[in-house]
């Protein structure tokens, strides 16, 4: 009896209960001109704990563990890490205004994150990703995603992230995601597109001048993707409201529907609040993380 008994508890252990991921990623219909992505949250403690980990400068740490779906533990859990990640996740100021600017900074940090994290749940051991911004006055791309052949440094794709956060992402997306879009198209930034793509290249072993010369590919239309990724309420969530969210995709000529992506990400509810509430699960999970370090 004693032996059958544990014949039955390891078949459960085996079993276990099944890891979430932070987010949940869904292709979903846009329209004949682009297609589509939808993110909801599957695991809103892990995903705040991932934000947090970011928010400490540890994305390197935090795409391990989105990898291998392991525990959400800090990987250095110095005080310094910890204050400056509250900081980041904190509203300031005294007047409205400030308090409004910090937390838009704020909001578009925690979405550069989502963003970041939605797109490494969904990797692959030859995609290289830039790091989300941690300052939050950090200009550049808001992201950058590079996919290279099995075998060699080549380019097989290279995805360009617009994230907005907006209380209005259909103006948003006509009026900032699409012209900077537009300004990559033509390859006015190209340089910031060859730095960024030549140090993800370099992480995948190739030496500087080889990684750079790798890096052309980036300026090449056949290799461009761009993913436009905005946060939106439920009134958005559809099909009807997606075609209206990203009409005018197609002003970016001479590309296939595939290499023009429109992400969404519903909030359930005002999109400033369930952003605070983000921040305040960020904020506890940093806390829990140092007692955690600490071995409280």
């Amino acid at each position: 009896m004693a032996g059958s008994a544990g014949v039955k508890g390891a078949k459960a252990k085996k079993v276990g209960k099944a890891k979430k991921s932070a987010l949940l990623t869904d292709v979903v219909v846009v329209d004949a001109n682009s297609t589509g992505s939808r993110w909801t949250v599957q695991d809103a403690n892990r995903l705040a704990r991932l934000i947090a980990l970011i928010a400490m400068g540890q994305a390197l740490h935090a795409a391990k563990i989105i990898e291998d779906l392991s525990p959400t533990a800090s990987a250095i859990s110095a005080k310094s890490l910890t204050d400056a990640a509250k900081r980041q996740l904190r509203i300031v100021g005294t007047t409205p205004e400030q308090k409004d600017s910090s937390r838009w900074r704020r909001d578009g940090f925690l979405f550069e994150a989502i963003s970041w994290i939605a797109a490494r749940q969904a990797g692959t051991a030859r995609i290289f990703m830039k790091d989300p911004h941690i300052k939050a006055t950090t200009q550049g791309i808001d992201g950058l995603m590079i996919e290279l052949a099995a075998s060699t440094p080549e380019i097989t794709s290279a995805t360009i992230f617009e994230d907005k956060c907006s209380e209005n992402p259909r103006a948003i997306f006509r009026g900032d995601v699409m012209k900077a879009f537009a300004d990559h198209h033509k390859n006015l930034r190209g340089p910031e597109l060859v730095s960024g793509a030549s140090a993800l290249i370099e992480k995948s072993g190739v030496d500087g001048t080889a990684a750079v010369q790798a890096a052309s590919r980036v300026l090449d239309l056949a290799y461009r993707r761009y993913r436009a990724a905005l946060a939106i309420s439920a009134e958005h969530d559809s099909e009807t409201g997606r075609v209206a969210l990203f009409k005018g995709y197609n002003k970016l000529k001479g590309i296939t529907a595939q290499q023009r992506i429109g992400a969404t990400f519903v909030v359930d509810g005002d999109l400033r609040d369930w952003f605070d509430d983000l921040a305040q699960q960020a904020l506890t999970a940093l806390d829990a993380m140092a007692k955690e370090g600490a071995g409280v």
